[in-house]
């Protein structure tokens, strides 16, 4: 009987080494389904979660840009991409969008409340420059004075530097404001597609921005999203992004040639529905948003006076409501044309 008990006890060694990798693989099963599920992580960080450093790349930041330095900011960040697109051979397939495009509407500029900017592509011009010119540095330079008026337009330029990974992408200690030479000022941009772009759904909401063009020096951007139709089988010639912006082709092509802060831009064919259609027909005929007002003989938005909190929540108010507003005819110019790519 004894020279049985080692038996015994050695026999019950081997059935529990055998069965513990099959316990332990039943147990990280749903891990591992878990994981397979799991949604990419945010490509694209923000300075913050409120509406202003919303607005700002967090690899860039350095402090608010003051409101005063904020538009002529704004207006070399759009022309310089514009300009960019121009020498990538891209200016046809790069268009204004949302606030931008409603910019445009009423004068041909940014608004002067925008935190950022917003044009798109379809993802077919978005993958070549994933491809080709992905994370790559732009010089731009406009001359000393141009606060982004039109007194003088920039020009702007590649390098053959690719941005590297670190906290700063690789762009070193830049200053505030560009480097002055000879007159004129330089500033960086740099072009960031999210290695995420290609995804076709929204997944969990956090690279719907497939691509941003980044001001090096403060960290504002424009947003670039990808069109493309989603669903051909069930809903052909509807182009959508990410964020559920759907739009027909009839709508988005042949685009128009028109300006935009001096420079060549384009906008979808349809712009006023576009338009109506996001933001509501008063977006067109409402002068008076965001602490600012028309001014026709001016031709754009003027900033209200500072008021006292209690006058300033009243004026709100009556924003909202729509009771007071104005209808004005706003006095644009359109430079129609087909582009170079067939609807």
């Amino acid at each position: 009987m004894h020279t049985l008990l080692p038996f015994l006890v050695l026999s019950l060694l081997i059935t529990a080494s055998a069965a513990s990798p099959i316990t332990s693989h039943r147990k990280s099963s749903p891990k591992s389904k878990a994981h397979e599920g799991q949604q990419p992580p945010k490509y694209f960080h923000e300075a913050g979660g409120s509406l202003e450093l919303g607005h700002y790349d967090a690899r860039y930041f350095k402090g608010e840009v003051p409101y005063e330095a904020h538009g002529p900011a704004l207006r070399h960040l759009i022309r310089s991409w514009l300009a960019t697109a121009r020498g990538l051979g891209v200016e046809t397939e790069t268009w204004l969008a949302h606030g931008t495009l409603l910019g445009w509407w009423w004068s041909g500029r940014v608004m002067p409340w925008d935190y950022d900017l917003d044009v798109q592509m379809p993802t077919a011009t978005l993958a070549y420059l994933g491809r080709h010119f992905n994370r790559t540095l732009h010089d731009y330079r406009f001359p000393v004075g141009d606060d982004g008026d039109g007194a003088g337009l920039g020009e702007g330029g590649r390098r053959s530097l690719v941005a590297g990974d670190g906290e700063d992408g690789g762009c070193g200690d830049r200053n505030n404001t560009g480097e002055t030479y000879d007159g004129y000022v330089n500033k960086t941009y740099l072009l960031d597609v999210n290695p995420h772009h290609t995804d076709v759904g929204r997944g969990n909401g956090h690279n719907i921005i497939d691509a941003r063009w980044i001001d090096v020096s403060n960290g504002l951007f424009i947003d670039i999203t990808g069109l493309a139709e989603r669903d051909p089988a069930g809903s052909p010639g509807v182009w959508s992004c990410k964020n559920a912006h759907k739009y027909r082709t009839a709508e988005l092509y042949p685009v128009r040639h028109t300006e935009f802060e001096g420079v060549p831009a384009s906008v979808p064919y349809a712009f006023d529905k576009i338009l109506t259609d996001e933001y509501g027909s008063k977006s067109l005929v409402n002068t008076e948003w965001a602490g600012h007002h028309w001014a026709p003989e001016l031709k754009e938005w003027v900033k209200d006076p500072d008021l006292p909190p209690e006058d300033e929540e009243t004026k709100l108010n009556k924003q909202q409501q729509g009771s007071e507003a104005v209808v004005v005819v706003v006095e644009k110019t359109v430079m129609k044309g087909a582009s170079k790519r067939d609807p």
